[in-house]
């Protein structure tokens, strides 16, 4: 690297350290007034200055990637404010209400932001499942000329404590992972104090287990360049052997603290004594604190070194807080510099008064460092947020089965559109966390193969032992088989689920899980959302209908998980017409990308589009006439349609959600040798009702005093004196709402405490909802004929 590259590039250090600084310090007013802590951002910032220097500006080119550390974000945007990505305005709100995010956000942020994040460890994985994704589009004649880019993580050094990075490491060994950097910010120092000494040979021995190149960044040029000296070779050894506590100590306290430190173990009144009084106090402090994280030139030539693509990790030994009054000390992840030590950062990097927020105010109008700017490849090319187009859906897949689970009904509506020469069939990717047999995936995979960078024959088909699945590995394979690590199943979703913006090529990916694993993987669902991710995941099978399973396998609030999840769209239908027409919905809603404008027919969101859950069933139900009407249609993906319709005196309504409808339906019609006018409501997505309902509330507030919800219009006729029963095989709280809408007594029924093996049977009766119960809770609670037949039963 030429000298003239080396000055801009310090010089552009030098403004992301005080502008990322300036905008933390600007935060405070927020701070003040009891509202917020800032602190994190400022020692974890300015480790990363030089890391994050030497990478944008120099390394990176456009097709690359990058999951920015959390705390870094002030850093990632003034980056953007400097190259023209970000405004003023936005930096001078940092962690304000309509300001730069306190953490980079996809959805948030209006700078180039590959991947957000915050919950730690998890922006680290996803690149490696970008990089998965990535060589899978490329894979597919549709992405032949997506360019190879690297997928890169600037790792805070305690996210190695998070164990799904663990869990990503050995799933990416197993995919041949490529193309991907993790930099690693070792300045040994948590949130609560100093790591423990030796870590980096732990990290190092992990990553080199996995096959990973390991560069470790130790020292900078001029530690290096002081090494020659002589003395240089104990200085080093010193340094080498010296405690992270006490480095971290000496650090803080200065130049004087060094040399009084150094003159006491090592120096000799020779040698060692001459290299240290050749430099002042200040010089002392720089050489050491030149560790290999803070030399823009050596992490710049690390960078350049690595030519191929096979995994690597650089370990970038840095000081918290380099280059502020903060530096080292063992509590400054909380800490903010005071105004007098703001002052002081002023002066010394040259920024005039009143000029604060102005662009390279520590380095003026330079038109060589704007031409060096200029030609960045980085940023070249602008804002690198793509766009793909859309895919036409087929229409349902209609299935003629009379008696069949939506769990295999959803298999069967994979397998008859992999039979399909279509687009739509060439887009899907399919996943799972070793359960793909046990989910229904297997005639999807048996036409459409599994992922693989290289071809693996099927041994057990070479050899004719008698199977029923096809476990063939290409490169052209549609299905991604994951090991039992639920994180790695959603942190890939949420890596697919962004080809589109990330790699301009659209894919349609579906996961496939047993359904109270939902929870183990929780965090990464929730982050994928977060991102903007579209995939469909599938729970299956779910519930007490899980009956000879046992507790650890049946499911209780999963529903609930659905109901709450911002971005995810929750359907639990009980009958395969339902089931086709919503995974047809799904394929065109995972693809939406348009405005928040409400539908002012049912006032949901559905334009802008996003995730989808079904939760399903192994238990199979007998099936109704096959229903393809337009209001039936409407119904189910609007949240809910009439059974049977209630006439206008009714005094009790049946509401059910999924797998219990036979018992639902049975209640009816025993209720209704009693009642006149019982009505039997179909719920298909709780969620979409809850959703609909809620955004109709906020019309009204805002002046549509017409906005209604279609809950609203489908319990609004009700009698007052109506009582809704709501009934699921979930936790009752899913329904319990909907009495809510129109002033309506409920009774929620439901599973509450966890499961035991038995028989659907014996279960649904022990947890209160099988047609007896049900029939018992109306008799109970509202007036009418009492039906003895069935209480003796």
């Amino acid at each position: 690297m030429d000298a003239d590259a080396i000055r801009h590039l310090k010089a552009v250090e030098k403004e992301l350290l005080w502008l990322s600084s300036w905008m933390i310090h600007n935060a405070n007013h927020l701070r003040e007034k009891g509202e917020l802590k800032v602190g994190g951002h400022q020692a974890s910032c300015a480790s990363m200055v030089s890391i994050m220097t030497a990478l944008y500006f120099h390394a990176l080119r456009p097709e690359d990637r990058v999951a920015v550390k959390p705390h870094a974000s002030p850093l990632f945007h003034a980056m953007q404010y400097l190259m023209g990505n970000q405004t003023r305005e936005k930096i001078e709100a940092f962690r304000g209400y309509g300001g730069a995010q306190s953490y980079p956000s996809r959805t948030k942020d209006i700078d180039d932001v590959d991947f957000s994040t915050g919950s730690v460890g998890l922006g680290v994985a996803i690149t490696a499942f970008a990089s998965l994704v990535q060589d899978y589009i490329t894979a597919r004649d549709f992405g032949r000329d997506v360019p190879l880019g690297r997928m890169i993580a600037l790792v805070g050094d305690a996210e190695l404590d998070e164990g799904n990075v663990y869990e990503c490491l050995q799933e990416g060994w197993k995919h041949e992972l490529r193309n991907t950097w993790w930099i690693i910010d070792y300045n040994r120092q948590s949130l609560d104090g100093i790591v423990r000494e030796g870590l980096w040979q732990r990290i190092e021995a992990v990553f080199r287990a996995f096959g990973w190149n390991v560069v470790v960044l130790k020292h900078g040029a001029l530690q290096r360049a002081a090494f020659e000296e002589p003395g240089g070779d104990r200085l080093r050894d010193w340094i080498d052997n010296c405690p992270n506590q006490l480095y971290s100590a000496l650090a803080f306290q200065g130049g004087a603290a060094w040399r009084k430190r150094l003159m006491d173990e090592i120096g000799d009144q020779g040698e060692v004594t001459r290299l240290l009084e050749r430099r002042s106090d200040a010089e002392l402090a720089e050489l050491m604190n030149n560790l290999g994280g803070h030399c823009v030139p050596s992490l710049a030539e690390a960078f350049d070194a690595v030519t191929d693509d096979t995994p690597t990790v650089f370990l970038a030994y840095t000081i918290k807080g380099w280059g502020t009054p903060l530096a080292g000390h063992k509590d400054n992840h909380a800490g903010l510099m005071t105004a007098g030590q703001m002052d002081e950062l002023k002066a010394a990097v040259g920024v005039a008064d009143g000029a604060e927020w102005g662009p390279f105010a520590t380095c003026g109008d330079d038109p060589a460092l704007r031409r060096f700017l200029a030609a960045v490849p980085f940023f070249e090319k602008g804002t690198r947020r793509y766009r793909a187009k859309r895919i036409e859906t087929p229409g349902p897949v209609l299935l003629d089965d009379r008696v069949l689970s939506t769990q295999a009904g959803f298999g069967k509506i994979l397998g008859a559109l992999a039979r399909t020469d279509t687009e739509i069939a060439d887009h899907i990717v399919t996943t799972a966390p070793d359960v793909t047999v046990s989910t229904n995936l297997g005639p999807w995979v048996n036409r459409r193969g599994l992922f693989a960078r290289r071809a693996l024959s099927d041994t057990f088909r070479d050899e004719r032992v008698p199977s029923a699945q096809k476990w063939i590995f290409s490169p052209k394979g549609q299905h991604i088989e994951l090991g039992i690590a639920e994180m790695n199943l959603f942190l890939l979703l949420g890596a697919a689920g962004l080809s589109h913006a990330l790699f301009g090529q659209r894919l349609l990916p579906i996961g496939a899980v047993y359904d109270p694993f939902i929870a183990r993987g929780l965090d990464a669902l929730n982050y994928a959302c977060y991102q903007g991710a579209r995939f469909l995941i599938v729970g299956t099978p779910s519930g007490v209908s899980l009956a000879p399973e046992g507790g650890a396998h049946q499911s209780i609030g999963t529903p609930l998980i659905g109901l709450s999840q911002d971005g995810l769209a929750s359907f639990e239908p009980a009958f395969l017409d339902e089931l086709s027409v919503i995974m047809d919905w799904t394929f065109d809603y995972m693809q939406r990308e348009g405005d928040d404008d409400p539908d002012e027919r049912t006032w949901l969101r559905d334009e802008t589009g996003g995730s989808v859950y079904l939760r399903l069933t192994t238990r199979p139900l007998e099936q109704p006439r096959r229903r393809t009407d337009e209001d039936f249609v409407r119904g189910v993906i609007d949240g809910a349609y009439w059974l049977r319709e209630p006439g206008p005196n009714a005094d009790v309504v049946l509401a059910y959600q999924g797998a219990v409808a036979p018992e639902v339906i049975d209640a009816a019609g025993r209720l209704g040798e009693g009642r006149r006018d019982i009505g039997v409501l179909a719920v298909t997505s709780a969620d979409r009702l809850n959703a609909g309902w809620t955004a109709a509330q906020r019309a009204r507030r805002r002046g549509h005093r017409s906005a209604c919800g279609h809950v609203e219009t489908l319990l609004g006729t009700l009698p007052r004196h109506c009582t809704i029963v709501t009934v699921t095989d979930g936790h009752p709280a899913m329904l319990a709402w909907l009495g809510a809408v129109a002033g309506h007594r409920t009774v929620p029924l439901g599973v509450e405490h966890f499961g035991q093996t038995g028989t659907i049977a014996d279960l649904y009766r022990h947890y209160g909802i099988d047609t007896a119960s049900i029939v018992e809770s109306v008799a109970a609670l509202t007036p009418g004929r009492r039906i003895p037949s069935l209480l003796a039963g």
